[in-house]
C-alpha cells in the first residue's frame, strides 16, 4: 500500500507534532469537553439493525425508549451510509477510513484478508492523544495469528468475537479475552447460559469502570439483531433468552425474538448511560449510535414485519438505500444540540478523522474521510464529498457499485450492466430510474466508479465473459 501513508508515518507525524505543539490550533478546542478535558469516545454499532427499527426513525412496534432518548438529547442524523452492505468490509471502512474501492478488507468472502502492520486504525490514532482503547464484541477484522486482531490493531483491550462466522452464535462455546480463549461453560453440552450479548455488555461497563480517570474509547459492536446459525427454519435464527416484553403479542415466534433481541440491545445502552451519568463522566462522553449495515432478510425474520428498512427500497446485501442507509444518533451533553435532526450526507469513513479532529490531532492523510466534527458541534461544515463509493460482491459473480453525489444515486448491479440512476431528493423509494433523461449525470457517475475503484489482488471482480471485460 505504497500509495497510502502507513501507521508508522502517521505516528510519527502525530509525535513530531505532540513536541513541536504544532497542531495545537484554534480547532483543538473543538475537541474539549465542558470541563476542558478530552471527551470519552462510546462508539455503539448494531448488526443488522435496519433503518427502520429504532422508534426516533419511525418505529412504532418495537420498543426503544433509551435510544430514542438518545436522540432527544442529541443529533439524529438521516443521511448516514454505511462503510458496506455487509459486515466486515463495513467495520473496515469505519476502522480504517478508507472506502470499499480503496479499503482492505472489502467483503466478507474469501476469508483469509485481514488488516495488516501497514493499516491505520482509529484505535491508533486515538492512542497517540493518550485514549485508552477497547473493542468488545464483534471485530471480524483478523483471527488468531494474524495482524488483523484487535490488541494490533491499537486496541488495549479485546472481549468477544474475532471472526465474524462464529459471530453467528449466541451461545458459543468460547471467546476471546485479549489473546486468551475464555470458555463459555454455560453453553457446554448444549445448554444456553451465557449470552453473548449479555457478556459484552458486562465487559463494557467493566471497561468504563476501569478507564473513568482517563480518556476512553470504547467501540461496542453488538452482534443483535443479526440472525444465528441455529435452525435458520425456526425462531432460533433470532434466538435471545426471553421474548419479552413481546411475550403476549400476536406475532409469530420470530418476529417476538426480533423484537426483543432489539429491545435488549436499547436497555442495555440505557445501562451504559445510567453508568456514565453515575460516574460523573457523562457531559464529558460523547455516545455514537449505528448499524453496520441495513436489516437482513436471509432468515425467517421478515424485513416487512416491522417494516425493518422504513421508507428504504433494498435490504442487507444490496446497495440501493435500505442496504446502507443507517441510524445514527450522536448524543453530547452540552456540545451536539439537543433535538435535532440533520440531513448531512456522511459514512463511516468520516469517523476515523471526525474522532481524530475531536482528540485534538491532524487529520490523517490519504484516507477518503472527511471530519464531520463542525456539523457535530453545529457549525458550518465546510468539506463536503463529491461523491460516496460502495462495491460488493467481488468473487461471488455479482459484483455491484453504488454511488451517491449530491442528491443523485447511481447503482449498477454487474459488471457491464446499466447504471441505474435516482433522484433521492423526489425518490426516496429509488422507484424510478432517471437514466434516460439525464445521460450526463450517468457519465458523471460512471466516472466516480472508475476512479474509486482501485484494483486488489484479494478481490478479484468475477466479470462473464461475455461483456469482454477484465
Amino acid at each position: 500500500m505504497d500509495h497510502f501513508w502507513t501507521r508508522r508515518d502517521f505516528l510519527r507525524t502525530v509525535c513530531a507534532c505532540s513536541a513541536g505543539a504544532a497542531f495545537l490550533g484554534s480547532r483543538k478546542s473543538w475537541g474539549k469537553g465542558p470541563d476542558n478535558s478530552k471527551p470519552n469516545i462510546v462508539f455503539i454499532i448494531a448488526d443488522d439493525l435496519g433503518y427502520g427499527d429504532l422508534g426516533c426513525y419511525g418505529q412504532r412496534q418495537i420498543l426503544t425508549p433509551n435510544i430514542d432518548t438518545l436522540a432527544e438529547q442529541g443529533t439524529r442524523f438521516t443521511q448516514v451510509y454505511a462503510g458496506s452492505t455487509v459486515c466486515a468490509p463495513s467495520r473496515c471502512c469505519l476502522m480504517t477510513g478508507l472506502h470499499t474501492g480503496h479499503a482492505r478488507i472489502r467483503d466478507n468472502i474469501p476469508h483469509g484478508i485481514f488488516l495488516q502492520p501497514d493499516d491505520l486504525t482509529v484505535a491508533e490514532v486515538l492512542k497517540q492523544a493518550g485514549y485508552r482503547t477497547g473493542a468488545i464484541g464483534k471485530w471480524s477484522l483478523g483471527n488468531p495469528g494474524s495482524w488483523g486482531v484487535a490488541t494490533y490493531q491499537g486496541f488495549d483491550y479485546f472481549y468477544g468475537h474475532l471472526n465474524q462466522d462464529q459471530a453467528h452464535f449466541y451461545y458459543p462455546d468460547y471467546l476471546w479475552e485479549n489473546d486468551k480463549i475464555v470458555l463459555l461453560r454455560g453453553n457446554r453440552g448444549g445448554k444456553k447460559g451465557d449470552y453473548t450479548h449479555d457478556l459484552f455488555t458486562s465487559k463494557a461497563l467493566t471497561f468504563i469502570e476501569n478507564n473513568k480517570q482517563h480518556p476512553f474509547f470504547l467501540y461496542l459492536a453488538y452482534t443483535t439483531p443479526h440472525w444465528s446459525d441455529y435452525d435458520k427454519n425456526s425462531a432460533e435464527s433470532q434466538v435471545v433468552p426471553s421474548d419479552a416484553p413481546y411475550t403476549d403479542r400476536d406475532w409469530p415466534q420470530v418476529e417476538k425474538n426480533y423484537a426483543a433481541m432489539v429491545t435488549r440491545l436499547d436497555t442495555d445502552a440505557g445501562r451504559i448511560v445510567d453508568l456514565l451519568k453515575t460516574l460523573g463522566i457523562d457531559k464529558n462522553t460523547i455516545i455514537f449510535f449505528t448499524s453496520d449495515n441495513g436489516p437482513s432478510a436471509e432468515r425467517l425474520h421478515d424485513v416487512e414485519f416491522f417494516n425493518s428498512n422504513g421508507p428504504l427500497r433494498g435490504v442487507k446485501r444490496d446497495l440501493y438505500e435500505g442496504g446502507i442507509r443507517v441510524p445514527m444518533v450522536v448524543r453530547w451533553p452540552g456540545r451536539v444540540a439537543a433535538d435535532r435532526v440533520s440531513d448531512q450526507i456522511w459514512a463511516f469513513w468520516d469517523v476515523m478523522p471526525t474522532l481524530a479532529e475531536l482528540a485534538g490531532l491532524p487529520v490523517p492523510k490519504e484516507i477518503d474521510g472527511i471530519s464531520m466534527l463542525p456539523v457535530l458541534l453545529g457549525q458550518e461544515q465546510n468539506d463536503q464529498h463529491d461523491y460516496l463509493y460502495w462495491d460488493y460482491g467481488h468473487t461471488r459473480g455479482n459484483y455491484s457499485q453504488g454511488i451517491r453525489t449530491g442528491d443523485w444515486k447511481g447503482v449498477r448491479n454487474g459488471p457491464g450492466a446499466d447504471i441505474e440512476l435516482y433522484d433521492l431528493s423526489q425518490d426516496l423509494t429509488e422507484s424510478h430510474d432517471r437514466a434516460e433523461q439525464y445521460p450526463e449525470v450517468v457519465s458523471r457517475i460512471e466516472r466516480f466508479m472508475n476512479d474509486a475503484y482501485r484494483h486488489s489482488p484479494d478481490y478479484p471482480i468475477r466479470v462473464p465473459e461475455s461483456t469482454g471485460r477484465e
